[in-house]
């Protein structure tokens, strides 16, 4: 796969821009200028925020608000699952020094 990068025309708020971008990487790309139009219009289209400056302000504001909001959500699932993982481990190695057989079957239901 070609990975080189090459120009790209993107329209964010019905400006066009020129950004460099791998074959590999347009889809990613195509699917951020949408996200970014749409937090773009829900700024502008509230109301509340006046000029393109501070709207691009605002809705960058919120973005980072929200990958930081799912972030910290992330992290805190990942560490709850490493504990679970780490307690299943314990009681295996428990059971084994202790000589027990046990089969380990998957949950669904038969």
């Amino acid at each position: 796969m070609d990975n080189q990068v090459k120009p790209i025309t993107v329209a964010i708020m019905d400006k066009e821009y020129v950004v460099g971008c791998a074959e590999d990487e347009r889809e990613a790309l195509f699917a951020s200028v949408e996200f970014l139009n749409r937090k773009l219009r829900e700024q502008r289209d509230g109301g509340k925020v006046i000029g393109s400056e501070r709207v691009a302000v605002m809705a960058a504001l919120n973005i980072a608000h929200e990958y930081l909001d799912y972030r910290r959500h992330n992290d805190t699932n990942a560490s709850e699952f490493g504990a679970s993982i780490e307690r299943i481990q314990s009681k295996i190695q428990s059971a084994l020094a202790r000589g027990v057989s046990f089969q380990l079957t998957g949950a669904s239901s038969n």
